[in-house]
């Protein structure tokens, strides 16, 4: 979705459909109730009709909490909680987009990839209802107007990159059939009320393979502008690699604070910041120069050298010499461990240049 894919806490609508969600939940939905995976590996989820999703959305008038080109997402409540009900538009193609998601969904289970609550598909518009994630996305945090933007400490930034980059390795190494996302970005990672990290929006992902994937005919091309992968716009050949670039450029925008795309001056982040991370004689590249002026001194200048590092193999033109998703995680769980410890005792705690 694009970047106005936002889920939030709002009281506006926030009752609109509670006490009809009771009703609905009498009702009951077709298919296992909610609470782990079936034989075949499939995640169980309630299966909802057309009448229940109306009366969780209010008939539709609940708050919209998000709008991106290929859907609506209204705030709404399921079994008394809330939950943001994402309706995709009606089009054969775009019912191909929810087919692909929803397929996605109901077969990965993981605490930084978004959970698939309820869906359904009776109408053309294809529903599915997600959880609820109350602090908006990471595109907001880090870019978004008012005095929240750019705020982000250094810790929690650490923190969501190692969040995304097992998200990332599960779809990529354990789960089955195996996943590339196709479309990794700021505005697709939701931050929950503990601003943990939930990677969203599986409308471009492949299911299926391990190698590389060529585009149907009648497919878009994957990504968002500033995260596609170069080798994959020359080939059209989708590999996990294609990922690994994205990520790559997710790492940059929490080290600088810049965006991945500006469409103003049609700039690449990516282009802008090459000379500087690999310099000419195989001199390191000064992060210092990198990280977020909005950070002050409060970052750890150890870590940001290794998070630039790690960028730049991650966005490198070669995909065979990109590291793995495995290999992302295992090098900032290594040199990150500082906030990463700090964020998991509930502190945002940094160490100081």
């Amino acid at each position: 979705m694009g970047q106005r894919y936002r889920f939030f806490c709002c009281g506006c609508g926030a009752n609109a459909a509670a006490d009809d969600d009771r009703e609905a939940d009498e009702e009951g939905g077709a298919g296992v109730p909610d609470g782990g995976k079936g034989g075949d590996g499939v995640v169980a989820a309630r299966q909802l009709s057309w009448a229940q999703v109306e009366r969780m959305t209010g008939g539709f008038t609940s708050a919209v909490v998000g709008e991106g080109g290929f859907s609506t997402v209204y705030l709404a409540r399921l079994s008394g909680a809330l939950a943001a009900a994402k309706v995709h538009r009606s089009s054969e193609r775009l019912h191909r987009v929810f087919r692909q998601e929803l397929e996605t969904l109901l077969r990965v289970r993981h605490p930084h990839v978004v959970r698939l609550l309820a869906f359904c598909e009776q109408q053309d518009e294809g529903v599915l209802v997600l959880e609820f994630a109350a602090n908006g996305n990471l595109h907001e945090k880090l870019h978004g107007g008012g005095k929240a933007a750019g705020t982000m400490p250094w810790a929690r930034r650490v923190s969501v990159a190692l969040q995304v980059a097992q998200a990332l390795e599960y779809l990529h190494d354990r789960c089955e059939p195996q996943v590339v996302h196709g479309d990794v970005k700021a505005s697709n990672v939701l931050l929950d009320s503990a601003m943990s990290a939930k990677l969203c929006d599986f409308g471009s992902a492949r299911m299926g393979f391990s190698a590389a994937v060529r585009p149907r005919a009648h497919q878009t091309m994957l990504g968002s502008p500033g995260y596609v992968d170069p080798h994959y716009i020359r080939s059209g050949v989708v590999t996990k690699k294609t990922d690994v670039y994205s990520f790559g450029v997710l790492l940059l925008e929490l080290l600088t604070g810049m965006e991945a795309f500006c469409p103003v001056e049609g700039r690449l982040l990516t282009a802008v910041l090459a000379p500087r991370l690999k310099p000419a004689g195989g001199v390191p590249c000064d992060a210092r120069a990198l990280v977020d002026e909005r950070l002050g001194s409060a970052y750890d200048a150890a870590e940001a050298s290794a998070v630039a590092a790690l960028a730049a193999s991650c966005v490198g033109q070669n995909p065979s010499l990109r590291p793995s998703m495995a290999d992302v995680v295992r090098t900032l769980e290594q040199s990150a461990q500082g906030s990463i410890l700090s964020v998991g005792k509930g502190s945002d705690g940094i160490g100081k240049l």
